[in-house]
């Protein structure tokens, strides 16, 4: 029989391309018949066809014991086949290793050749069993007479000490003796090994210290100098004297060394094991930044990474150093390798200060901007930036090039992310110009082109929100952005950052006061192209646009003329047209935002209908308020008191209430820990009782009221009247439908005052009873019957009499927006960083449990004069900032009057004491 060699089954692969599975097929087929043969070289052949096939991705594991077989033969050149393929393919849970313990020990005692194989293969198959049963064996084996074997077994004892960790005491010990050696490849295959070791637990291996130093100090091999110096890094924390040993020789190497592997292991030993500090170390940490400068300026891009890499690792502790070499950094921005502009944006992150926060973004920025590619008639981003008024410097740089990689989704994304980050670092902390910062904030949005928008739109809002001095060149700034078509135009493209728009009208809807002329505004609030926005944007307009128009009206009733009557009611019409529109979307929030501004502005145009001006010659003016108001407020009275009607319509002080009440600013993060719990919660009780369980109606209950019945005869039965009604027969002595009506009309005219009066307890009683029943349904407003049709005089009527004109320290109108060519001093921002907290509470959240009885006695403390606990520094006292005087508007009342001239003599009631405000 021919058998196919090893060589002979690459050639068939080679030679059957087209059918390779049938031809595998076969020849396992006749390995399998191979392998059986009590032929030892026939055995050793065919698993050394089966390794093959095994790196070809077929499985062996079928022939484990035959591997086995193989590996004892006492020929070396078929022992070594049985190792290659248990290497191959034993693994941990591979059931034939515990068949091998006693040949391992038989071969490691065996001749030299036989210990070196067995050597090589035990490094690979060793599991934990074989580990504790082999430990000795091989650290016995780090004595051998020959110095290649002794390799082997430092190699062998490795796998040993990670596979059964509990004999590195044991071994410790001669390794060290290894480090001692007579053979440099000994030597540098126990440094190798020891640094691998070291990370699992340095401390076992501090004591080798003394020998790992004279190795360093001796030694002239730079590969094994690498492997000390990480040594040395990973020991010196756990060791602060080596940190003062190491300095001299680690500077001697950095300065003398050519080796730039050994010149970067050195600095980034010196970085890791803390050997910059002190007076010392500034000088080391020098000579490193300056070794780490040259590498950026090398043509190899390895040695710019790893420069990179180690000045990020290099700022926290040397800012200054780093900083001296910024634009040689910040250039690197321009590599076309993306990996290295990556750590080049981890390195500016870590670098950035208040001093350098323009130039680094700036630069950035100019990367996002792309020249102009598109063929359609909408402008691009670049060129609404070329007329954008408040552009920062950078929008005006050449932007790169299509080719350039920056032009990535991916790392643009990244890039405006690190902008992003830059700036909101430590709650804006870099920042000194926050009219720049929100300029850079709405040029990103034009130019990044990746959706970044939510986080651009959550920074501008939360910047207004703590920089008072901001809002109004935010103000400003948004204006710009809601006015601008092209913006608008393009937010339904992906990546438009469409979400500064909510930013834009909400800053200018809460901050309206900021405008010369608001009215201006509500044009673009409530333009039809809005349709195309996301709702939720949609719905922010449409609030904007109320609030903006309720301060302006009431800035109109502050200095109202007569001529500005037309202009206010034209405000109103287009309002109620624009809302209208919006009234029928889908979207359920913008849909209730516009029917509210449809309800409340028709309120307004009505009073503004009904409203006559006073005469300017004196004429008498007796014509009653309260008629002129017919449709707008009714019949409120305000005709009584001429002398006391203000000049204006009542209604332009009726919006701006509403969205003025209180300031919205920045919230504290633990302002929500600082609420006192109420004496009287009780987390435990229900908030909505459960239902309770159903019980069927007491029949009794209505037996004193007649049962209406339905009139039985329909049709011609109705009109000839012999129709018979369904159920029983007027033969059964049942009376018919108006034999019962009679019935029940004549016991109501007897009924007594008793009577009537159990007839309303038991009814009241079971309607309490059914109130919780979920198949009840309980009607509790009055029925027509009980009011009078004519009684109108208890219907709630709103009085506007009391609301008093604003304070004449008002009527100065606020100043116009500044020019933004006139430049003035350098402003100073004042950023609100804590945020608002509970009244009276400190900065620190309560950390314990207290009892309530506690929190009464200190709140008993504080009312009988006691000073209130001093806060630590770190934590200040919150202090309210004193706002503006204002007149408070006092609540709508609703009154019930008592009807004039009843005959029914029953007593009409009159509700006091209800009253809403007026935001409600």
């Amino acid at each position: 029989m021919w058998e196919r060699t090893l060589q002979d089954l690459i050639r068939g692969l080679r030679a059957n391309k087209k059918d390779e599975s049938k031809f595998i097929a076969q020849a396992i087929a006749e390995i399998r018949q191979e392998i059986r043969s009590k032929d030892m070289e026939l055995k050793a052949g065919a698993v050394l066809k089966l390794t093959y096939l095994d790196m070809l991705g077929y499985d062996m594991s079928w022939a484990s014991f035959h591997v086995v077989e193989v590996m004892s033969s006492p020929r070396i050149h078929l022992k070594s086949v049985g190792y290659l393929a248990a290497a191959e393919s034993f693994t941990p849970e591979t059931d034939v290793l515990m068949l091998t313990t006693n040949q391992l020990k038989k071969d490691l005692s065996s001749k030299p050749e036989d210990v070196a194989v067995t050597l090589n293969g035990l490094s690979h198959i060793i599991t934990p069993d074989l580990a504790r049963d082999l430990a000795h064996d091989l650290i016995a084996m780090l004595n051998h007479s020959r110095a290649h074997i002794r390799k082997r077994a430092v190699i062998a004892v490795y796998k040993v000490f990670v596979k059964y960790p509990e004999i590195v005491p044991y071994g410790i010990t001669r390794l060290r003796e290894r480090l001692e050696d007579t053979d440099p490849g000994v030597i540098a295959v126990t440094v190798n090994v020891l640094c691998e070791l070291v990370h699992q637990n340095p401390k076992d291996y501090l004591a080798l210290a003394p020998q790992l130093f004279h190795l360093m100090t001796t030694s002239s091999n730079n590969w094994m100098l690498i492997k000390i110096i990480k040594l040395f890094g990973a020991l010196s924390p756990y060791e602060p004297r080596l940190v003062k040993k190491l300095q001299p020789p680690i500077t001697d190497l950095i300065s003398t060394t050519p080796a730039i592997s050994l010149l970067y292991e050195c600095v980034h030993t010196c970085i890791t094991g803390g050997m910059l500090q002190g007076a010392s170390g500034n000088a080391l940490a020098r000579m490193c930044v300056t070794k780490l400068a040259a590498f950026l300026q090398d043509p190899d891009q390895n040695l710019k990474y790893i420069a990179l890499l180690a000045m990020t690792k290099i700022v926290p502790s040397h800012p200054e150093l780093v900083a001296e070499y910024q634009d040689m950094i910040i250039s690197s921005v321009d590599d076309p390798d993306i990996s290295i502009r990556m750590r080049t944006l981890d390195l500016l992150t870590a670098m950035v200060s208040r001093t350098n926060l323009q130039t680094i973004v700036q630069q950035l920025l100019s990367h996002l901007v792309r020249p102009d590619t598109s063929a359609s008639g909408l402008p691009s981003a670049t060129q609404s930036l070329s007329q954008y008024q408040y552009r920062t410097p950078l929008v005006s740089a050449t932007p790169k090039s299509t080719n350039a990689p920056s032009q990535s989704p991916a790392y643009r994304l990244t890039l405006s992310h690190r902008i992003l980050a830059l700036g909101a670092q430590d709650t804006y902390e870099n920042v000194v110009d926050f009219e720049w910062y929100l300029s850079v904030l709405v040029d990103l949005a034009y130019v990044a082109g990746v959706n970044v928008g939510q986080q651009i739109r959550d920074q501008l809002v939360d910047i207004v929100g703590r920089v008072r001095a901001a809002r109004r060149f935010a103000v400003q700034l948004m204006l710009k952005v809601l006015t601008d078509e092209s913006f608008l135009a393009n937010a339904p493209e992906e990546g438009s950052c469409s979400e500064i728009l909510w930013a834009a009208a909400w800053i200018c809807g809460e901050h309206c006061g900021e405008l010369a002329e608001p009215q201006k505004l509500l044009p673009h609030l409530l333009q039809p192209g809005l349709v195309a926005l996301d709702p939720e944007i949609v719905a922010v307009y449409l609030q904007a646009a109320t609030k903006v128009f309720g301060y302006w009206a009431a800035e109109q009733a502050n200095t109202f003329e007569t001529d500005d009557l037309p202009k206010v009611r034209d405000a109103v019409d287009m309002l109620l047209d624009r809302a209208g529109e919006f009234a029928t979307s889908p979207d359920i929030e913008v849909q209730e935002r516009a029917a509210e501004m449809v309800n409340l502005f028709t309120f307004v145009r009505a009073d503004l209908s009904a409203y006559r001006p006073k005469s300017d010659v004196g004429m008498d003016m007796a014509i009653s308020i309260s008629a002129g108001f017919g449709g707008g407020f009714g019949d409120t009275g305000f005709g009584d008191n001429n002398s006391l009607d203000p000049g204006f319509p009542k209604s332009l002080y009726l919006i701006r209430p509403l969205f003025s009440a209180y300031e919205l600013n920045a919230v504290a993060a633990e302002a929500q820990s600082l609420v006192e719990i109420p004496e009287d919660l009780n987390l435990d009780a229900w908030i909505v009782p459960p239902p309770r369980e159903f019980t069927e109606p007491d029949e009794s209950d209505d037996m004193v009221e007649p049962k209406k019945k339905k009139k039985s005869k329909k049709g011609k039965e109705k009109e000839l009247g012999t129709g018979k009604s369904k159920g029983k027969s007027k033969s059964n002595g049942q009376p018919d439908a108006g034999d019962a009506a009679g019935t029940a009309a004549a016991s109501r005219t007897a009924e007594t005052a008793e009577e009537r009066a159990e007839r309303e307890r038991r009814k009241a009683e079971r309607r309490e009873r059914l109130r919780d029943d979920p198949y009840y349904l309980i009607d509790d407003r009055p029925s027509v019957s009980a009011i009078s049709a004519n009684d109108v005089d208890s219907i709630p009527v709103v009085r506007l009499d009391d609301l008093p004109p604003l304070s004449q320290a008002e009527n100065a109108r606020l100043p116009s927006l500044r020019n933004p060519s006139l430049s003035s001093a350098p402003q100073t921002f004042v950023i609100d960083k804590t945020g608002e907290l509970p009244q009276g509470s400190l900065s620190r959240p309560v950390s314990r449990p207290v009892s309530r009885q506690t929190n009464k006695d200190d709140a008993n403390s504080l009312r009988d004069g006691a000073s209130p606990a001093v806060a630590p520094p770190s934590f200040p006292l919150y202090e309210v900032e004193d706002e503006i005087a204002r007149t408070a508007t006092p609540p709508i009342k609703v009154t019930r009057a008592k009807k004039k001239g009843t005959s029914s003599g029953k007593k009409k009631w009159t509700k006091t004491g209800d009253t809403s405000p007026l935001a409600e």
